[in-house]
């Protein structure tokens, strides 16, 4: 009975969901514990891509979460969209600061209608994303730590046009970073990592950080590291 009902919940992400306030599309895997008000993961995917590209992942995540996987509201291409054009120069990349900006909003307008939309515990919400869904991660968490427990910045960065938004360093104190990099990166390089670690750091946000041999991609290193990282967050909450 178990294994069907397990079957039921993964084949949920078939479905195509729509937040009427934020208006992001959206797919979700119901925890599957039964046991009152589950803590929430997001997951964000990055530029070019769909949230898709993360149900393998949610099928593997802790039966203990809800996990919600967004899609980006920029549209670049059939599947393929953003949360901000970028585009990459000799200097670095360069973004689309005001769409980056309307994004994070439609992300926190998302969060707040969380609760009621999967029934989540508000307390337990951790958001975590590749590329640029890491980005955004960062983004939201940093400026509106009420509405998230902690963060994942898989292969991505923080944005510095953001920092200035950061909320009081009181307040970003509870929350908690994992910050994970490959160190031939060749489109977000390592240095990227190394700023997201710092300023974290320099913000009182507990942070931890690693870096892996590959390049720009979320390879089973890294997602493994990211599992144990959050199951360990899961259980002390539960303690």
């Amino acid at each position: 009975m178990r294994l069907h009902e397990d079957k039921d919940m993964s084949e949920k992400l078939n479905d195509l969901l729509v937040e009427p306030a934020s208006g992001l599309a959206y797919r979700v895997r119901p925890a599957q514990t039964g046991a009152g008000k589950a803590p929430c993961l997001l997951l964000l995917h990055g530029v070019g891509s769909n949230e898709s590209s993360f149900i393998a992942l949610a099928r593997q995540m802790d039966v203990r979460l809800t996990v919600v996987l967004l899609r980006a509201p920029l549209m670049l291409g059939a599947n393929r969209f953003a949360w901000f054009p970028v585009n990459f120069t000799a200097a670095g990349p360069v973004i689309d600061e005001a769409q980056a900006e309307r994004s994070r909003r439609l992300l926190v307008d998302f969060l707040d209608a969380l609760p009621a939309t999967c029934d989540i515990d508000p307390g337990q919400v951790w958001i975590a994303g590749f590329s640029q869904g890491g980005i955004m991660s960062a983004s939201v968490a940093l400026t509106v730590p009420s509405a998230i427990a902690g963060f994942s910045i898989l292969s991505g960065r923080i944005l510095r046009e953001m920092l200035p938004q950061a909320a009081p360093r009181e307040q970003l104190a509870r929350l908690q970073a994992f910050v994970s990099h490959g160190v031939l990166d060749q489109t977000l390089g390592i240095h990227f990592a190394h700023h997201s670690r710092d300023v974290l750091e320099e913000l009182g946000v507990q942070v931890e950080y690693r870096e892996y041999g590959g390049g720009h991609i979320l390879d089973a290193a890294m997602t493994d590291d990211f599992q144990h990282w959050l199951a360990r967050r899961l259980r002390a909450t539960a303690a």
